[in-house]
């Protein structure tokens, strides 16, 4: 395929922008009212979210989608208008239905709420020898004991209204006092660190201020959260049910390897949720976009294919870029399954803009932002392909703006690629 001369003067400027160091904030804001409950890392920077929003310049009461919602993040942008958000990971689901949910009261309930639990927890023994191998490996025994004890009070038949306030003040504080690595997504039992707070009981209840103070002077979110899979019409008929859809904001998962539902095993772990990685599969990651290694298969690769046949525009290049990534793997003695990954990502991302294109009105505005990949140097232009995709669903292509230069923390690792990325927002209209 010929880029058009539009692509050919965007990319110069990505180019020249990505070597500038464009853009160094990225990922959910640690300050910002709402999205300081819980540092999910799907979610938009402030700055990013601005530009989104400028793309598509809702009018007031317009009704807008988000497809990838996570933690609700693009909401508080939209204050003028209707958000309905599709979610699959159950557990962030509820974390946005959280924060869109209208308070039981004035904040200083939670305070006293908080305080309350905190007494009770005080009161129980706790056996954590029953809790997951890997909880029990993230935390000194102490500390594990207390965030038992207030989980089993807050379980143990608490009626207060607060309740689902105070979960998220004490998942949030699990991370805050882990004594071994437990960044995103992978969590590392066996790499200690220094806890950046050692007491668990006054941490959750600095949350659980936090939170208070939130809902007393920030702006709170509005909106509605469909759980559900946004590749599935079902699910768009649900979140579509007031009419159709006057602009969609989003961040799709990126085709970079990142685990959307192992990133929360953790929490998954110490909720009891999930107790095995088996269910945290069936039961958290199946609903998700495929794009990562370990959710690919060959037999689903090919029949991702078949499905991609009907678009004829993407089609040839990613077949092509399917053969590079498997000629590369077959090189390593134990290669990703890129190649498997990246035909499903993209016939996945297809059944996602069918729905939207079907949901949406005419003329409505898509602000997607994603950001491309170099899986073993051979790159992927992500968001120049979704927009090839767009088209053949029946966008067009208005804008394609480069927000931030990515990938330039492994530039000083010799077994990474050298490939300049970019995260940059493409901007698609119905028509």
């Amino acid at each position: 395929m010929v880029p058009s001369p539009r692509w050919r003067i965007l990319t110069a400027v990505t180019v020249a922008e990505t070597q500038r160091g464009i853009g160094s904030v990225y990922g959910t804001s640690r300050e910002r009212a709402y999205d300081r409950w819980f540092r999910y890392p799907a979610g938009f920077s402030p700055e990013a979210l601005e530009l989104a929003l400028a793309a598509v310049a809702p009018a007031r009461g317009s009704l807008v989608v988000d497809p990838f919602f996570g933690a609700g993040t693009a909401s508080s942008a939209l204050a003028g208008s209707r958000v309905v958000g599709i979610e699959a990971h159950p557990l962030i689901a509820e974390l946005a239905a959280t924060k869109l949910a209208r308070p039981p009261g004035r904040a200083d309930g939670l305070r006293r709420a908080a305080h309350a639990l905190v007494t009770r927890a005080d009161r129980l023994t706790t056996d954590t020898e029953t809790e997951h191998t890997l909880v029990r490996r993230c935390f000194d025994p102490a500390v594990l004991e207390r965030l038992v004890a207030m989980r089993h009070a807050l379980d143990g038949g608490s009626r207060s209204p607060w309740r689902r306030y105070l979960r998220w003040a004490l998942l949030g504080t699990l991370r805050d006092v882990a004594s071994v690595k437990v960044g995103w997504p992978y969590q590392r039992p066996a790499v200690e660190r220094e806890a950046p707070h050692r007491d668990p009981v006054a941490r959750m209840l600095e949350r659980a201020e936090m939170i208070a103070v939130d809902l007393e002077d920030g702006v709170r979110p509005r909106g509605r959260v469909v759980r559900g899979d946004a590749r599935c019409a079902r699910t768009w008929r649900r979140a579509a049910s007031t009419g159709g859809f006057d602009g969609c904001i989003t961040s799709p998962p990126y085709l970079n390897n990142f685990d959307y539902a192992d990133a929360t095993r953790l929490e998954l772990y110490f909720l009891g949720t999930v107790s095995s990685w088996a269910q945290m599969c069936g039961e958290v990651r199946s609903g998700m976009v495929v794009a990562t290694t370990q959710q690919s298969g060959r037999r689903h690769a090919d029949r991702a294919l078949v499905r991609l046949r009907r678009y004829k525009s993407l089609y040839s290049e990613v077949a092509e870029l399917t053969t590079k990534l498997g000629v590369e793997r077959g090189r390593r003695a134990r290669g990703k399954e890129y190649d498997q990954v990246l035909p499903a990502y993209f016939a996945d991302l297809a059944r996602v803009l069918v729905n939207l294109h079907a949901n949406s009105v005419r003329g409505a505005r898509a602000a997607w932002l994603i950001g491309d990949s170099a899986p073993y140097g051979v790159h992927i232009d992500t968001p120049r392909l979704v927009a090839v995709l767009a088209r053949d669903v029946g966008f067009t292509l208005a804008d394609d703006v480069a927000v931030r230069s990515r990938g330039l923390r492994w530039r000083t690792n010799g077994s990474r690629h050298q490939v300049a990325l970019t995260e940059r927002l493409i901007t698609l209209q119905r028509t």
